[in-house]
């Protein structure tokens, strides 16, 4: 019981040591944190004291830098103020010299204003005088002169009229010999170098053929009973049969060639056959129309192997062998097609240009002729239609189009296939026309010219291309001549159709005569 006792009081001993042994050592602790609580409190308050202090040093920093800065812009100001106070007294003085230089001016001007106004007074009165002394020399030179005022006028104004076209005549003279010295001459040397290097034939038939018979017997079979099988041949052919009283011949009549062609083979044919009948005469049309539809082609393509000209449509060909049966003036438009278009490819070569385009445009240039029979329409038009329509070059189409002027040339090929043209219709044998149509032509050009005001005679001459005027010398001067020419090519130009050209020759004579005695 009492070791019981002991234990427990051993323990309580134990624990009451414990508790003050803990106690010492939180009493301490606590003293510690007090400690440190109180130098942090120190430590706080000198960071604030620092702070403080450092605050209003930022402080006096920012009030020294703003007082600067204040300092700095009214200087500035003041400156910019000055310099504008300076500049404005700059513009306050020049204003008052404008002003002072002003008042100069409207005294000046005001004193000019008096002067002028007394001169254009006296500018009044001696006007004044001036018109009455023109009035009293105007009624003094018509006392003189016996005319009106009108009547100085006229007179005045035709001779300023006539001294005007004098000179003007003259100029152009001038103009003309110093333009033409070196054209003309070369222009002859292309020309004829290209006439010469080309050779053509002459004038062929136009609208009828005649057919040979071996007998006189085989008209009545080619009439037929009661007329039948020339009615059939004429039907199908649509050519006229003329069987009259010459002997052993037929004549073939018909506008158309290609239709006459047909025509005259199947009837030769025929007469070879000695079958004739309304079956028999069917038969051989429809072989001749194959015959010259090949002979058609074949001519085609020989025009376009003989020229070199290459590459055309098969249908253009077609229509230049068609131009073997047509004729112009008598001139087969075939061989016509072929000398222009070598004429064409040699003033080409003459002149640097492509030989090759001017060819092909001369061949093609009166392509337009095959087909004028059956399309309304100028040929050179139609022409230039149908080469458009198969693909040639705008070249080709406007010089096919501009041959005959229906439409405006736009290269130098285009000149060249009008003058080709005109060469080859011009030049000697190429064409003929009837006699009546000849004589009206000879007698249009010398009643033109004698229209014509001085003109003493006139004579057409070079069946028709050339129309030598005699003027008389005392009406007609040099200068009025050269105007007659031109005034005569006008007039024939309007009035007249014809294949080339034509040359106006006014010529005016003065003779001096006198005798010895």
């Amino acid at each position: 019981m009492d070791s019981v006792v002991k234990i427990i009081l051993v323990v309580i001993g134990i624990l009451i040591l414990a508790g003050i042994a803990i106690y010492v050592l939180f009493h301490n602790k606590i003293q510690e944190s007090k400690k440190k609580i109180l130098e942090m409190e120190k430590e706080a308050e000198a960071v604030l004291d620092n702070a403080k202090k450092e605050s209003e040093n930022l402080k006096k920093e920012a009030i020294l830098e703003a007082k600067e800065e204040v300092h700095k812009l009214r200087s500035d100001f003041e400156k910019e103020s000055r310099e504008r106070r300076n500049e404005i007294q700059r513009f306050e003085r020049r204003l008052i010299q404008r002003e002072e230089a002003l008042d100069k001016k409207s005294d000046s001007l005001e004193k000019k204003e008096e002067n002028l106004s007394k001169k254009l007074q006296q500018v009044e009165e001696l006007e004044n005088g001036v018109k009455n002394l023109y009035s009293q020399q105007r009624q003094e030179l018509e006392r003189i002169s016996s005319l009106s005022v009108e009547e100085a006028r006229q007179i005045l104004l035709e001779e300023v009229s006539k001294e005007i076209k004098h000179e003007a005549a003259v100029m152009i003279k001038e103009v003309e010999s110093k333009a033409k010295e070196e054209a003309d001459k070369r222009a002859r040397e292309i020309v004829t170098c290209a006439i010469q290097r080309c050779a053509a034939d002459h004038a062929s038939e136009t609208t009828v053929h005649v057919v040979a018979l071996p007998n006189d017997e085989m008209k009545g079979r080619i009439i037929g009973r009661e007329g039948r099988n020339i009615r059939t041949l004429e039907t199908l052919t649509g050519v006229d049969l003329i069987i009259d009283d010459t002997p052993e011949a037929v004549i073939l009549s018909c506008f158309d060639p290609i239709r006459r062609e047909v025509a005259r083979i199947a009837l030769e044919k025929l007469i070879v056959d000695g079958r004739i009948h309304p079956a028999r005469i069917e038969e051989m049309v429809e072989r001749a129309k194959k015959d010259v539809e090949n002979d058609i082609k074949e001519e085609g393509e020989q025009a376009t192997f003989e020229t070199g000209v290459h590459g055309l449509h098969p249908e253009l060909v077609k229509l230049l062998g068609r131009l073997k049966y047509r004729t112009s003036y008598g001139q087969n438009v075939l061989k016509h097609s072929m000398e222009v278009s070598y004429l064409a490819a040699l003033m080409a070569s003459e002149l640097g240009l492509d030989p090759t385009i001017a060819k092909r445009a001369g061949l093609l240039h009166d392509i337009g002729k095959a087909l004028d029979h059956e399309i309304e329409g100028p040929h050179a038009l139609i022409g230039a239609d149908v080469a458009k329509k198969y693909h040639e070059s705008p070249i080709i189409v406007n010089a096919i189009g501009a041959h005959h002027g229906d439409v405006e040339m736009q290269s130098l090929e285009a000149v060249l296939v009008q003058a080709a043209d005109a060469i080859s219709a011009a030049r000697p044998g190429a064409r003929r026309e009837t006699l009546e149509a000849y004589i009206k032509r000879l007698e249009k050009l010398e009643e033109i010219a004698n229209t014509h005001e001085g003109v003493e005679k006139s004579y057409a001459i070079q069946a028709g291309r050339e129309i030598r005027i005699m003027v008389k010398p005392d009406q007609i001067d040099d200068a009025g001549a050269i105007e007659m020419a031109r005034n005569i090519v006008k007039t024939i130009e309007s009035e007249l159709e014809y294949p080339g050209q034509i040359k106006i020759n006014v010529i005016r004579e003065t003779r001096a005569i006198d005798y010895a005695k």
